[in-house]
């Protein structure tokens, strides 16, 4: 007699409770926190395609368009509580619609589809509005950044390189060169909404179908641009993800090194940048501080911003072209945490630079203590005194060392350490005065000779603001029309429907 091994009974018809708990009910969750309205609208769109090609009756169609009505006004998603009667939240709705007007008509909605293609469908709606609603605060961002390089195109600060000053050049043209990075960015998420904003929807499991299904009739009523033509493609190519991820990523790793600039420029031994009240912290024991909380919290959010979607391209590593939950369920989950924390940096930033001012006094003493105007009196040794770049860079040197050991400053110390240094090695007197020599190594004069295309100097900043201006209009435009078609899709959607709940 063969005896049965217990442990390889069906024990229940439930799943086992372990799965149940660890992959299940988990992604159930998910689903009905993030993708309910993906669901419906999939369900719809569906369904009315199957009526205008002729695969399914108008009267069938019907009385699955009043269930499916009935089913979103009789089910609240936020009470249900996952029980293992049914896999997951698709296969809840199909046991409703069963229920309520039986299993021939109710599987019919299911014809010429599959979870595979459901699901890339929903992640890809998921992920089509949270794009748009960064991109939101994005714009917001660098309207603010626009506005605030043009309020201060002609404020003086210290520029550094390697940690320390090397330039003078002004506020305005320091926000414009992350004014272009994010413009880069915001292009890149462009180009990732793009990708994503391709419908799977009929590829079914792998292959299409041999029903005569209309692919690009769903892309429009779901609001996509058209079908993702290949079908292996729509279920393994899982670039929707890592495009937009990719972005992500790239965004906040180039905001993050903004963010550290402007905590270097807060401390106090440089001082160049003023943190309002508003937008400071005191400390609880020490009365002297102000401390500017909000950067701290704008470098953390950004890495961990960073992290999670850095996270998500690390699960997409190594994994197969095909079908997977690898990049399923939990995955987008974890990725929807990427946009929540990169939406408090977009809004946190964009009030920070709004409020933000230079310290003038400070910008001043900086500049005199480092002599870093002193390129310019090499470049106009050049110009003016016809030497070579390398004497009048020796000469210009030789100045700088005295004026900095003695702590003075150029405009009022460097004259006599400059007419010796000259004499020493052009063997001759400059032609260039006192007057002219403090004109030479004023910051003022170095931004206002710096006149090239993308100096610092007003011509070249003023073309620079207006472009930007309309790259911002640009993408705002872009955005309104990406959101008029969404609203006409989703109007076109619904009359539809209801048409065919006429039908029932």
């Amino acid at each position: 007699m063969t005896e049965t091994n217990p442990r390889l009974a069906d024990r229940s018809v439930f799943p086992d409770p372990v799965y149940k708990e660890t992959v299940l009910k988990p992604l159930f969750d998910g689903a009905k926190t993030h993708h309910v309205d993906g669901f419906r609208r999939i369900d719809r769109a569906h369904l009315v395609m199957l009526v205008e090609t002729g695969i399914l009756d108008r009267e069938q169609a019907g009385k699955i368009a009043t269930a499916l009505e009935a089913i979103d006004r009789d089910i609240d998603p936020e009470k249900l509580v996952y029980t293992g009667e049914v896999e997951d939240f698709f296969f809840l709705i199909e046991k409703e619609l069963k229920a309520r007007i039986g299993v021939d008509i109710a599987g019919r909605l299911h014809t010429a589809r599959s979870r595979n293609d459901i699901d890339h469908t929903l992640f890809k709606l998921g992920l089509k509005e949270r794009i748009d609603a960064l991109m939101v605060k994005a714009r917001k961002l660098l309207d603010a950044m626009i506005a605030t390089a043009d309020w201060e195109k002609e404020t003086l600060i210290v520029a550094y390189t390697h940690g320390q000053p090397a330039q003078p050049t002004t506020f305005g043209h320091y926000l414009s060169a992350a004014i272009e990075v994010l413009i880069r960015d915001i292009e890149r998420f462009a180009e990732a909404r793009e990708i994503v904003n391709l419908s799977p929807m009929g590829a079914a499991a792998i292959t299409t179908s041999g029903f005569p299904i209309d692919r690009a009739r769903v892309a429009e009523l779901l609001g996509f641009a058209a079908p993702l033509r290949n079908s292996y493609s729509c279920i393994a190519a899982v670039d929707y993800t890592t495009s937009t991820y990719s972005a992500i990523e790239l965004m906040f790793l180039h905001l993050g090194r903004l963010i550290q600039d402007l905590q270097f420029w807060t401390s106090f031994e440089v001082g160049q940048i003023y943190v309002p009240n508003a937008l400071v912290q005191i400390s609880s024991i020490m009365p002297q501080k102000r401390n500017p909380v909000p950067i701290e919290h704008m470098r953390h959010l950004a890495s961990q911003t960073f992290g999670r979607a850095r996270t998500v391209l690390d699960v997409m590593h190594n994994t197969p072209f095909t079908d997977m939950n690898d990049s399923e369920g939990e995955t987008q989950g974890v990725g929807y945490e990427a946009f929540h924390s990169a939406g408090r940096v977009l809004d946190l930033l964009a009030a920070f630079v709004a409020q933000i001012s230079i310290d003038p006094e400070r910008v001043a003493e900086n500049i005199r203590r480092s002599c870093i105007t002193i390129t310019e009196l090499a470049d106009s040794l050049v110009r003016r005194e016809g030497l070579s770049f390398r004497q009048a860079h020796e000469i210009a040197a030789t100045v700088a060392r005295e004026v900095v050991a003695k702590g003075g400053g150029l405009s009022d110390d460097g004259y006599e350490p400059f007419l010796a240094a000259f004499q020493e090695l052009a063997g001759r007197k400059p032609g260039i005065d006192k007057a002219q020599f403090a004109e030479i190594v004023s910051p003022e004069h170095f931004v206002a000779v710096r006149a090239r295309f993308g100096g610092p100097a007003p011509a070249p900043m003023a073309d620079a603001l207006a472009a930007y201006q309309e790259k911002a209009a640009a993408f705002a435009r872009q955005a309104q029309e990406n959101a008029a078609r969404e609203a006409a899709a989703a109007e076109e959607l619904q009359t539809r429907f209801t048409t065919l709940m006429g039908a029932a």
